[in-house]
């Protein structure tokens, strides 16, 4: 039963610690950009987007350029919002150990 309960005890502590990671993730911001720097978005870990600069010569594209390059920007930093809850994530699992021969029933 001492395993048991030593699994128990690090499920709640790891579960607290990814509470507070993901409260961490969600307040960082990454930077995602396109068109060689025109444009730039900064969007946070829950996704939202909290900035968007446009280079001034862009303003004299197309507007189907710029709506293209707009969502090249966004989705950059899409991905790398993604990469590092990722990252985080891995981390915080690595950390969980199991008894020796246990599985998960699913």
């Amino acid at each position: 039963m001492t395993d048991l309960n030593e699994l128990m005890k690090q499920a709640k502590q790891m579960q607290e610690q990814m509470q507070k990671a993901q409260e961490e993730m969600q307040k960082q911001v990454v930077h995602g950009e396109s068109g060689a720097g025109l444009v730039k978005v900064s969007m946070n870990g829950r996704h939202d987007v909290v900035k968007v600069v446009l280079g001034d010569m862009l303003l004299s594209e197309d507007k189907e350029v710029v709506e293209d390059l707009i969502a090249a920007a966004i989705n950059d930093a899409v991905r790398k919002v993604e990469d590092k809850n990722k990252d985080a994530m891995g981390n915080m699992a690595g950390g969980f150990k199991m008894p020796e021969g246990f599985k998960f029933p699913f």
